[in-house]
């Protein structure tokens, strides 16, 4: 496809995606570390514990972030900017296998 748009979505309740900077690896771990804090293991305010304590929180960090993404194709090549990536970004410290669905559209 030369022109369009292409749109991912994670079929998952406690993984996200997102673009973001690419080029430092810090930026990833400054990112997780600040949602970690945000959104802390065992609080006591949850009652979802069934899959254990990372759990509900995988699921609350997945409502704040993002579990679509879409970028335009242009010339045949997605239109990021030259810092940016697309991430798979697990929230569970264990995460399964993970889908994700690719549409692409004119």
């Amino acid at each position: 496809m030369r022109e369009g748009l292409c749109t991912l979505f994670i079929q998952h309740t406690s993984a996200s995606l997102l673009i973001q900077e690419n080029a430092d690896a810090s930026a990833k771990h400054d990112l997780e570390q600040w949602l970690n804090r945000l959104v802390k293991e065992n609080d006591p305010l949850y009652t979802h514990q069934n899959e254990g304590p990372d759990d509900m929180p995988g699921h609350i960090k997945s409502a704040l972030t993002a579990t679509q993404v879409s970028i335009p194709v242009t010339g045949g090549r997605l239109a990021l900017g030259t810092w940016q990536g697309v991430y798979l970004w697990e929230h569970r410290h264990r995460g399964g296998a993970r889908r994700i669905v690719v549409h692409l559209g004119e």
